[in-house]
């Protein structure tokens, strides 16, 4: 038998939420930078209502310029969503598991910490925009590779990849939904070369563009794109594979390690699998796509209260070596 804190359970599974959002928050402010040059600056409060963040944007700020979203975003230690404080929380997670992670894995995380700590407005200039962007991305890419190859296997190991597939999928579903419902000027611009770049934009700040390019070398269209993020088991930041491992890391933290709990979240995943199996993007889209990733959102948010409920109580959960 060996016996893991709840705490540190539940450690372990915000350290890989916070990392997971760190990167993809990158993302989008590195390729939202790239498509408003062309553009006056117009696209920078999507990264805003991506987030849900406008009404502590505009407490602070008047207009969604390039200047105000980067330094909420990168720099404000206030706003929760921003990678400063993502970053610290990852770090103080990190900190409180020091004697399961490996020592390569802290150390990574701890150079990063630092790092973000210190920038400034300067730093985060246009000039210097991408480069810092890429620096970010690659770390948490270099802390997945870490993760992969120094974690030990064992239940946090679970509850680790439990946090960051609940994050791709709620981040995927995020970047759908400001593409179909808030981006797109009007109905006749469907289609248009405005229409494809911003797809464009939004294949590129799920790291997904060549991917879907393998899938589809010919035309584009905003319905294949809609559905490469949503069902594409090849591409593993797309909703269905993710809401399916999710389920299956589940299964695994209940059958190996004979934990009970968590049967609200199993029967909400299942429920979600089929109604993605069961639906194709032509009947999501003639529904509402935005009513469907609505669901989605809030469906993954009632599974990770769930598995808190379960599995993140104050108390130590025994479980089976």
């Amino acid at each position: 038998m060996a016996n893991l804190l709840a705490r540190a359970a539940e450690s372990v599974f915000w350290l890989a939420r916070y990392m997971e959002r760190v990167e993809n928050l990158a993302r989008i402010l590195d390729v939202t930078e790239t498509f408003s040059r062309d553009r006056g600056g117009r696209n920078w409060l999507s990264v805003v209502q991506i987030n849900a963040d406008d009404r502590s944007f505009f407490d602070k700020h008047t207009t969604a310029s390039a200047t105000n979203v980067l330094d909420f975003y990168l720099l404000d230690t206030d706003n929760p969503t921003s990678i400063q404080v993502s970053i610290l929380a990852a770090h103080q997670n990190a900190r409180a598991l020091r004697p399961l992670i490996s020592i390569e894995m802290w150390a990574q995380i701890n150079v990063l910490y630092h790092r973000l700590r210190q920038l400034t407005a300067t730093d985060i200039a246009a000039p210097k925009l991408s480069k810092l962007c890429s620096e970010i991305r690659e770390a948490c890419q270099a802390h997945a590779g870490i993760v992969e190859g120094t974690f030990y296997r064992d239940e946090a190991w679970y509850f680790y990849w439990l946090g960051k597939q609940i994050e791709r999928a709620d981040q995927s579903t995020r970047l759908l939904d400001i593409k179909y419902h808030l981006l797109l000027p009007s109905a006749d611009d469907v289609g248009s070369a405005l229409d494809l770049s911003q797809w464009n934009a939004v294949l590129q700040a799920a790291a997904g563009y060549q991917a879907f390019r393998r899938l589809h070398p010919g035309r584009m269209t905003p319905k294949m794109m809609a559905g490469f993020l949503l069902f594409c088991d090849s591409y593993p930041r797309s909703v269905l594979p993710c809401v399916r491992q999710v389920e299956w890391l589940l299964a695994q933290l209940r059958a190996r390690y004979r934990l009970s709990g968590a049967s609200a979240a199993m029967e909400r995943l299942d429920e979600m699998r089929v109604a993605m199996t069961d639906n194709s993007i032509e009947q999501i889209l003639a529904k509402g796509l935005h009513e469907f990733l609505d669901w989605l959102q809030s469906e993954l948010g009632e599974v990770a209260a769930d598995i808190a409920q379960s599995f993140f109580a104050d108390c130590p959960f025994e479980v089976s070596a």
